[in-house]
């Protein structure tokens, strides 16, 4: 240690160091920023929500907490369609809706 480094000094200087690793490790372990989803993303799914709530009905019942779940899993797939499309895929009818307007228990009719 030379004379003009003090012990002090020399701790400040490796706190600064460890501090700035420390800074660089966090800035590149955070987690990609969210891309809005394209319309195919968002078809495919729906469509896969709309499988997999048959699938809870078919082998669990409608009324199903399995059903339940798959309910809310169509329903938030729909939500994020409409929130970065303005639009959500109606996979019966095969087409596109512009408006808010599906029904979260569609699939508890015959």
């Amino acid at each position: 240690m030379s004379r003009s480094q003090t012990p002090c000094s020399s701790f400040i200087k490796s706190l600064i160091l460890s501090s700035s690793v420390a800074a660089g490790l966090l800035m590149y372990s955070q987690a990609p920023a969210a891309r809005a989803e394209t319309p195919e993303e968002c078809q495919h799914r729906i469509a896969h929500a709309e499988h997999e709530l048959h699938e809870a009905i078919e082998h669990h019942g409608a009324q199903s907490h399995q059903a339940d779940h798959e309910r809310r899993e169509l329903h938030e797939a729909r939500e994020r369609c409409w929130r970065e499309n303005h639009r959500w895929w109606d996979e019966h009818e095969h087409r596109w809706h512009e408006e808010r307007d599906w029904d979260d228990h569609d699939h508890d009719r015959p």
